[in-house]
């Protein structure tokens, strides 16, 4: 599982943030960055969670 950014349509609310900080970060430019590589296992659940409550729908997941 690996999760994208459209940064077109990042505000950089934190909602990502806050439920995965060490999985997804609020950069300089106001745009989030997603850790390289794939997302542990047990980290599912939260990236999950943060992209469904993405406020902007900036975050996809690939599978």
């Amino acid at each position: 599982m690996r999760v994208i950014v459209d940064e077109t349509l990042c505000e950089a609310n934190g909602f990502c943030e806050s439920l995965a900080p060490d999985v997804f970060e609020i950069g300089d430019a106001d745009v989030v960055h997603v850790a390289e590589g794939a997302i542990a296992p047990d980290r599912e659940v939260d990236v999950r969670a943060a992209v469904d409550q993405c406020p902007k729908a900036a975050l996809r997941i690939i599978d």
